[in-house]
Formats: C-alpha cells, sequence, structure tokens
C-alpha cells in the first residue's frame, strides 16, 4: 500500500500541524484511489480540507470531527472532481503511531496519515490504513513528489 502526496499537501500539513501546536488539528485527504483500479498504482492525495477539532475536553491528546464536517470534506472532494481518500491528523509531542482510541475511531479502507509535533515542529509523517476485521492497522508507505 501506498500513499503518494503532492508537495503542497505535505507542506499544508506541515503548516497546519505547526500553526496548531500544542493541539491535535485534523483534516480530509482528497484524491484518487488508484490502487482501487488494480493496476499498482498508488492512492494520490492531491487536496486537503483542514478542519476544526471539535474536541472541547482534550483537544491536546485527541480530536474528533462532526458529521458536518465529514459532509464538507465529501462535497469539497466531489466540487474537485476527486474522492475523499482518508484523513490526517497530529500527534503532540509523540510518535505518529495510531492509538487505541484512535482505531475504535476509524473506518477501513481510509488513509490515515499521522504527523508527529515537537515543540511546534512538525516532525516525521507516517500513514495507516486499518485491516477490515478493525483488529489493527499495516503501515502505508508514503511518496512525496
Amino acid at each position: 500500500m501506498r500513499l503518494r502526496l503532492t508537495t503542497h499537501v505535505r507542506d499544508a500539513i506541515r503548516n497546519h500541524g505547526a500553526r496548531g501546536y500544542p493541539n491535535e488539528v485534523c483534516g480530509a485527504l482528497l484524491g484518487r484511489d488508484g490502487a482501487a483500479e488494480g493496476n499498482g498504482a498508488p492512492r494520490e492525495v492531491t487536496a486537503v480540507v483542514p478542519l476544526e477539532n471539535r474536541r472541547e475536553d482534550s483537544p491536546r491528546n485527541r480530536f474528533s470531527v462532526t458529521p458536518e464536517d465529514v459532509l464538507r470534506s465529501e462535497r469539497a472532494a466531489r466540487e474537485q472532481n476527486l474522492e475523499l481518500v482518508g484523513w490526517y491528523h497530529t500527534h503532540p509531542d509523540h510518535p505518529p503511531r495510531p492509538s487505541e482510541f484512535d482505531r475504535e475511531h476509524a473506518w477501513p479502507w481510509y488513509s490515515y496519515l499521522i504527523l508527529g509535533v515537537a515543540a511546534s515542529e512538525p516532525g516525521e509523517m507516517k500513514s495507516w490504513r486499518l485491516a477490515d476485521d478493525r483488529s489493527g492497522y499495516a503501515a502505508e508507505s508514503i511518496e512525496v513528489g
């Protein structure tokens, strides 16, 4: 499994993470699922929709989005003739690995890109996909270009 980001998308996510520190930030990944065509092409992300972290009780280590945020992201994808292919969020002062909370709130098929941010500085970025049986994640390689 491969995820290809444009340089613009990578930079937008990193900038969003730096601006939102010390809280988690989140957003939608828009693009095309090349892997669905069965030709070995990566899933490509060409746009993002930055979202507001709706979590009020613990925004430093949790994020949430509303059904309206999901609908807005799907609408943005349609308007750009793209698909909603995943979600991104940050882990302030923690590695970019999905937590048990992340797993409990994720959906199979989507890419889940996590950016580590420490002291307002964006760090390592990793992507994951939840197994269909929701038992755990598989790492997804990231290509930028």
